[in-house]
């Protein structure tokens, strides 16, 4: 169920569809429990909301099989969450005083006699345990069986065009064990997954970007092409590297040094260390030292051509690539999921918090609130809340569709960008100029216009929207306590009187049109695999960007960790510290000329041109203050050293 906001190559979307859910509950409410008539604590959030009478087409099978997990609360549910919420916040006494992973696991995780129970009770029903961890207890078995475990009839329903298997009522555990499950999964079996064989499959198509360029904003200006707003307008740029982006941010001589950054994403690239350790040769940046770059991999891939294995492999990639160039001295460890699955992904994360393999976590990922479900939400924030409590902080891209209006029809964020325990990261359009000088940032959103047949003139100028920052307010998640005062009213109250989360909390370069340059090996139409580098953009580089700006932050404040990140974020907001992003920071419209390849590769299919107008991003306006396209702005010369005072 995951809409990837993956990466938005220089004008080709490379959209990967993510799996997961996450981030529904409230900041400091762990899943609810309510008794049922039965006596038995029900598990609010295991009926999906598609589950409805209408769509309801009968009992499913009793033979047909079901693998759930049955995620484990542990000692103190709302202990982890109060603690969590207190090592993060400046304001606290407890203000970081992080645990380590073994000391959260014997504070808030499971006891023994707690797994023990649940064990007991699912085996009993006739479900066989498949695996045990420090969350959860997997099991699978017939439908009968789970009906018995979880107190209620599984039917199956119609969704869209298909038909699912789901709870008819919410699932429930015997009173005994309230207080020892947080919820369960897998009892719908509708796909959760993340879109970006077994086998991995070999790179992708390749994909490269016609010139000319500028090699930095306005430095060659579209003379021959027809003007736009009333002026020519420059050519988009080839692809910013590492000393422009850390220039633009203040990196100042941090490089992140002593720091360990965790990516996470689906499969694994097999050209990651060649192509990474080339990318930097050839443009300028540090070269990676031994073991600087590792993986942590799964022992199976799965799913592979059902998750689009190989578009996944630009997607870390880019990560990688974008982390590195802007803190260079950073230890890297990519975490790969075994599919494109919110199990899986989830996994991933669980394994960065259990072995606390970094600090920081960029993640790329993500789908839309609507295929967002209350299990999955809870089991999300809790590792997310672990994480907290260990100095972990999270980063999520907010999205590149905007509203999601243009995408689904309905206006909605992204998750878990939405979760109130993570950060998540905007999108803009990013002007670098002659001397590697921040000039401005525009919210990223993109109009579109072809040049007309007689090159006089862009057809149906501005022309159609394509893609921008995801953003606005969530339907379900309660506005946290740290965007109280900053998010205007008008933003937080949209979908409840009461306030919800708005995303972004921050923003960083996301538009592919002033995007980033990758390096990557890919394969070329005459079948053979080599290195190439186009330009990308996507909130996918936004993550990683400021995940790398909180690697130089923490080198700042002497490698102390910052952990979660937003308490901090909006304690600095209205300060010089950020830059406050605007649609209009000239005053007037703002547009690219770009020229483009028709077969991706080469001009021997010819050429199109097309001018990209900035800071259009659907119903989403970037204004002076906190605004729903790049949050409290992006970071400005000053904020990496503002962590030394912490």
């Amino acid at each position: 169920m995951r809409s990837n906001r993956a990466t938005v190559r220089a004008g080709v979307s490379l959209a990967a569809t993510l799996p997961m859910v996450a981030g529904a509950l409230a900041l400091g409410i762990p899943a609810a429990h309510a008794a049922d008539h039965s006596g038995r604590g029900a598990l609010a959030g295991t009926k999906p909301a598609w589950a409805t009478a209408k769509a309801d087409k009968g009992a499913a099978a009793d033979s047909s099989r079901v693998n759930a997990r049955v995620y484990l609360a542990g000692r103190d549910a709302a202990g982890l969450a109060a603690y969590a919420k207190a090592v993060a916040d400046p304001s606290s006494p407890q203000y970081g005083k992080y645990l380590t992973a073994e000391q959260a696991q014997a504070r808030y995780g499971a006891t023994k006699a707690q797994v023990a129970a649940v064990r007991s009770w699912l085996k009993s029903a006739g479900l066989t345990v498949t695996s045990v961890t420090p969350h959860y207890i997997a099991v699978s078995g017939d439908v009968a069986a789970a009906e018995k475990a979880f107190g209620t009839q599984l039917h199956n329903f119609a969704k869209g065009s298909k038909t699912y298997r789901a709870p008819a009522a919410s699932a429930s555990v015997p009173a005994g064990l309230k207080g020892a499950v947080l919820t369960v999964t897998g009892l719908d079996n509708a796909p959760h997954k993340a879109n970006h064989k077994e086998q991995l499959p070999p790179p992708d198509a390749v994909f490269k970007n016609a010139g000319p360029f500028s090699s930095y904003y306005g430095s060659r200006t579209a003379s021959t092409l027809p003007s736009a707003y009333g002026q020519k307008v420059p050519y988009a740029v080839k692809g910013y590297t590492g000393k422009q982006l850390r220039s633009a941010y203040g990196a100042g001589k941090y490089t992140g040094k002593g720091v360990r950054i965790a990516i996470t994403d689906a499969y694994a690239s097999p050209t990651i260390a060649y192509d990474a350790a080339n990318y930097a040769k050839q443009n300028g940046d540090k070269g990676w030292k031994t073991s600087q770059l590792r993986q942590v991999l799964p022992a199976d891939y799965t799913r592979t051509e059902e998750c689009g294995a190989a578009g996944w492999y630009g997607e870390e990639t880019l990560d990688v690539e974008a982390v590195h160039a802007v803190a260079p001295d950073a230890n890297v460890t990519y975490v790969g999921a075994a599919s494109c699955y919110d199990d899986d992904l989830l996994d991933s994360l669980s394994k960065i918090v259990d072995s606390h393999l970094a600090d920081i976590v960029s993640n790329s990922w993500g789908d839309i609130e609507a295929n967002q479900t209350p299990d999955l939400a809870a089991a999300y924030d809790q590792v997310f809340q672990f994480g907290a409590v260990e100095g972990i902080g999270f980063y999520f891209s907010s999205g590149d569709n905007g509203d999601e209006v243009a995408n689904t029809g309905v206006k909605q964020v992204d998750t878990p960008a939405n979760s109130a325990w993570v950060t998540a990261v905007g999108g803009t359009s990013l002007a670098v100029g002659k001397g590697d000088k921040y000039l401005w940032e525009t919210g990223w959103g993109t109009e579109k216009a072809n040049l007309s047949a007689d090159g006089k003139s862009w057809t149906d100028f501005p022309g159609a929207y394509t893609s921008g920052a995801g953003g606005g307010t969530s339907k379900t998640v309660p506005q946290p306590y740290y965007q109280k005062g900053v998010v205007p009213t008008g933003l937080a109250t949209a979908n409840n009187a009461a306030g919800n989360r708005v995303v972004p909390d921050i923003a960083a370069i996301a538009d592919p049109n002033t995007g980033f340059l990758v390096g990557q090996t890919q394969s070329f139409p005459d079948g053979t695999q080599r290195y190439s580098e186009y330009r990308i953009g996507g909130t996918s580089l936004a993550a990683p960007v400021i995940a790398a700006v909180q690697a130089l932050a923490q080198e700042a404040r002497g490698g102390k960790a910052i952990g979660f990140a937003n308490p901090s974020i909006y304690s600095k907001y209205g300060s010089k510290l950020y830059h406050d992003v605007v649609d209009k920071p000239t005053g007037k419209d703002l547009a690219v000329a770009r020229v483009d390849f028709v077969n991706g590769v080469d001009a021997s299919g010819g050429l199109t041109y097309s001018v990209r107008s900035l800071g259009k991003d659907s119903s989403l306006k970037a204004v002076k203050g906190y605004d729903d396209v790049t949050g409290v702005g992006s970071p400005a010369k000053g904020y990496v050293d503002s962590y030394r005072r912490h």
